[in-house]
């Protein structure tokens, strides 16, 4: 009885027999008839035949380019009849600068509504559409909630050709026109909220965010600038250019999958991201929920670092030392070891947690009497400073250090601070209707978090080059592990 397994067996007698049963095929017999020479060979690699003359090889090549070049201008002068053309709509002003795209208001010829046109950059793809795009699509099709920007239609133009370029197609995603984004709203002083606005919009941004996650999308780009709100006073998710499908495994005892930890904004990390984890969850976008409650208090960032070291100290410094004592899991982080190990570590321990107290001090939002609870500086303008505790207990949740202890977006629908006076409302109308110009990120600070926070009096260094226009806002990154 022969050892090898048996497919190996069936294998290796099936295909002698095929060879033996195989007739074999005349050879050309004409002297003046070469052989015909194959692009493609059976085995599926270039195999060129028929004697094997030294120029063969190169021919063959030659060949293969020319075909594809012939499909790449049938592509480029290719008709797409089931999306509209870019033309029927009217750019007006240009409102955001994303990872993945460039923002233009926009103005429907046909119709007169107001639309965001979201131009995919394409400049930079060597693999066909950029796949990041093809999720956003594919996403925002099947959400649809009134807390999330509304897909309309993806529309396509030709780009002109010139010298150094030839004809390509541009695609543009269509969104139904949002007046403001949180980021603007809160960089403008002028703009005065009072605590029933500020617990209206966390309340749409949370209702929102357990959207995603019942869906099982991840957003992974959590930030003021990413939060719109409309002219009716409905705060809206934006920006899918991160965000992707996750599987949740059933059985702990199955090993989770692993995406790239090279996202969020850096301002909005959260420490398990800059730790190096890979099989995180939606707890990453909790916490970004949290830093964006904060900053409704504060009206700015309230973590800026400049870099992944330096955002872990300031994390460490606001929200206490990250240690096996309130994170038993962090020694399995991967960069952990590393730097807890390093002389000037970027985790400092012995760092208490203040995060209450200093929020507490920073805290503006107006009075039911329209009168400032506090200064742009955070000082005392009456005896009592501003107190809301259960709205401290919920941000205290939302930056815990454990990704386990912070709730899950559902559990954060159905905190207490929801259901206490003032109750949120259906919307923020009455505050937008004492806004009478947009306020985006990008037209009032000129670009990610310029004139905002640490960027505003600090000049641009020497060394540095000048930001294309094209360029990736800091701390964010392309994402190229899926």
């Amino acid at each position: 009885m022969s050892s090898q397994p048996y497919t190996a067996g069936l294998h290796q007698s099936s295909t002698q027999s095929h060879r033996q049963a195989a007739p074999k095929r005349p050879l050309p017999n004409r002297a003046d008839e070469p052989p015909k020479r194959a692009l493609i060979g059976q085995n599926g690699q270039n195999t060129p035949s028929g004697g094997g003359t030294p120029n063969s090889t190169g021919n063959a090549e030659v060949d293969v380019k020319q075909q594809l070049l012939n499909y790449q201008k049938i592509f480029d002068h290719a008709s797409y009849p089931f999306i509209n053309d870019v033309s029927a709509y009217e750019k007006l002003s240009k409102i955001g600068q994303g990872t993945f795209g460039e923002v233009f208001k926009a103005r429907c010829k046909t119709t007169g509504r107001m639309v965001a046109l979201k131009k995919i950059l394409m400049e930079n793809e060597k693999e066909g559409f950029p796949i990041t795009a093809l999720r956003e699509v594919k996403m925002l099709e099947q959400l649809k909630h009134q807390n999330i920007t509304d897909l309309i239609e993806v529309c396509s133009a030709k780009t002109g050709s010139t010298s150094t370029s030839k004809d390509r197609t541009t695609f543009y995603l269509v969104f139904a026109f949002c007046e403001h984004d949180l980021a603007g709203l809160l960089s403008n002083p002028k703009v005065r909220m009072s605590l029933v606005h500020i617990k209206t919009m966390m309340k749409h941004l949370i209702t929102g965010l357990n959207k995603l996650h019942r869906s099982k999308i991840l957003h992974r780009d959590m930030k003021a600038a990413n939060v719109l709100i409309s002219k009716e006073g409905v705060l809206k998710l934006a920006d899918f250019g991160l965000a992707r499908p996750f599987v949740q495994r059933e059985n702990p005892n199955h090993p989770r999958p692993l995406y790239t930890n090279r996202v969020v904004t850096l301002w909005y990390r959260p420490p398990e991201l800059l730790l190096g984890d890979r099989a995180y969850g939606t707890k990453i976008d909790v916490w970004g929920a949290g830093c964006i409650m904060a900053e409704m208090w504060t009206r700015q960032p309230i973590m800026q670092g400049d870099t992944e070291q330096k955002q872990l100290t300031l994390i460490s410094a606001l929200c206490g030392s990250i240690n096996p004592e309130v994170w038993p899991n962090c020694v399995k982080m991967p960069l952990y070891s590393a730097m807890a190990a390093e002389p000037n570590s970027a985790l400092p321990q012995g760092k208490g947690r203040c995060l209450k107290l200093k929020i507490r001090h920073l805290m503006k939002f107006d009075s039911a009497d329209g009168k400032p609870q506090s200064d742009p500086y955070g000082k005392k303008t009456n005896d009592q400073v501003p107190s809301d505790d259960d709205a401290m207990n919920l941000l205290e949740n939302l930056l815990a250090i454990d990704p386990d202890r912070r709730p899950t977006a559902d559990e954060a629908e159905d905190d207490i601070w929801f259901y206490k006076d003032p109750v949120p409302r259906a919307n923020v109308g009455d505050l937008m209707d004492t806004i009478p110009t947009s306020q985006f990120e990008y037209t009032v600070g000129k670009g990610a978090h310029a004139g905002r926070g640490r960027h505003h009096n600090n000049p641009q260094r020497p060394h540095q080059a000048p930001r294309q226009s094209n360029a990736i806002p800091a701390g964010q990154y392309r994402d190229t592990i899926f």
